[in-house]
């Protein structure tokens, strides 16, 4: 009974953290991409948030270890010993990898508000990527929930908001294309970090620094393939500013809390999550960028928040069910004798 107290507060805090830090990076994010007129390469700015998962995640397995020569054993058994699991997660980190890209380029076209309402999608995606990669099963709930978000997220973009704070030129068809990209990465890519995960005993942060290691090398490509030659001309930290590094730290920061929040949370608790970091975005917007909230644009996020409560919901199991109309039938039988 002791515990109980501490759980419930240990989960209100990880709820908490989890919805302020997915609200303030997406408002972030879109203030950093729409009022400065010397952008930052979105290239690299993902390519340091690899590198600051990847020490985090040292520390973190610095901490569970317990000792140094721990960890430097659980490292060269992991990673130097252990090139074919090293490859097997540089998997994921490539596709998340274009799936933090191509957040950055919808958020220079999409209002934070849209942007965070439209990318509940990737619910679906991860239930069919699920479904397909995982081989289970989800309830008629969740199904239902899943069409009900699809039609919020059409409300969402029946009748387009307008901004009047924004300072560059935004082209919204390209930011839904770029959000469409990012839905189908991240439903694969954390179905199949989660089937890699659960495949064998070996430690979070190990899995974490398996993939970080190959995410480095995967953004560093990615950075002088896109972006060489403005890179090598204006620097690899052209136009960062305080706010600039702030959404970095809470990219780094909002990835391996991810991790910690599927490890110790439920369902539920993240639906909660996402539906608080949608309605904190809109107020933002709001205030920050002049967003205009339409009836459709309400309709659609009441829609979308209501469908990631249901789909969070845990099955019912079914065999009790069906041991207790059993039971129900054989006590009916027994007074009719």
């Amino acid at each position: 009974m002791a515990n109980e107290p501490v759980s419930l507060i240990f989960k209100i805090y990880c709820l908490s953290v989890m919805t302020l830090v997915a609200a303030t990076y997406t408002v972030a994010l879109r203030y950093t991409r729409t009022i400065s007129s010397d952008l930052y390469f979105s290239t690299t700015a993902v390519c340091i948030t690899e590198v600051i998962k990847l020490i985090l995640s040292l520390g973190m397995l610095a901490k569970e270890t317990g000792t140094p020569s721990r960890m430097k054993n659980a490292i060269v058994e992991h990673v130097f010993q252990s090139p074919k699991e090293v490859l097997k997660l540089s998997v994921p980190s490539l596709v998340y990898a274009v799936q933090n890209n191509m957040a950055f380029l919808a958020l220079s076209n999409l209002d934070a508000a849209v942007y965070q309402v439209t990318y509940q999608l990737k619910i679906p995606c991860t239930a069919l990527c699920t479904v397909l990669m995982l081989s289970r099963s989800l309830s008629r709930l969740q199904w239902f929930s899943v069409f009900m978000l699809c039609g919020g997220v059409t409300l969402v973009q029946w009748k387009p908001v307008e901004a009047t704070k924004v300072q560059i030129e935004q082209n919204p068809f390209l930011g839904f294309v770029a959000i469409a990209v990012a839905v189908l990465c991240s439903g694969f890519a954390g179905v199949y970090f989660e089937k890699v995960l659960k495949s064998s005993d070996t430690s979070l942060w190990v899995r974490n620094i398996q993939m970080y290691l190959s995410g480095i090398v995967v953004t560093l490509a990615g950075v002088f393939v896109t972006d060489g030659d403005k890179v090598l001309e204006k620097g690899f930290f052209f136009g960062y500013t305080p706010w600039v590094c702030f959404v970095v730290f809470l990219a780094s920061v909002g990835g391996l809390y991810t991790s910690v929040v599927v490890k110790y949370t439920d369902n539920i608790m993240k639906g909660f999550s996402a539906a608080a970091a949608i309605i904190l975005s809109t107020v933002a917007s709001v205030l920050l960028f002049g967003l205009q909230i339409t009836a459709t644009f309400t309709l659609g996020a009441m829609l979308v928040c209501v469908s990631i409560y249901l789909y969070g919901l845990p099955k019912q199991d079914t065999s009790k069910l069906l041991r207790v109309d059993t039971d129900k039938e054989s006590k009916q039988k027994l007074m009719n004798i």
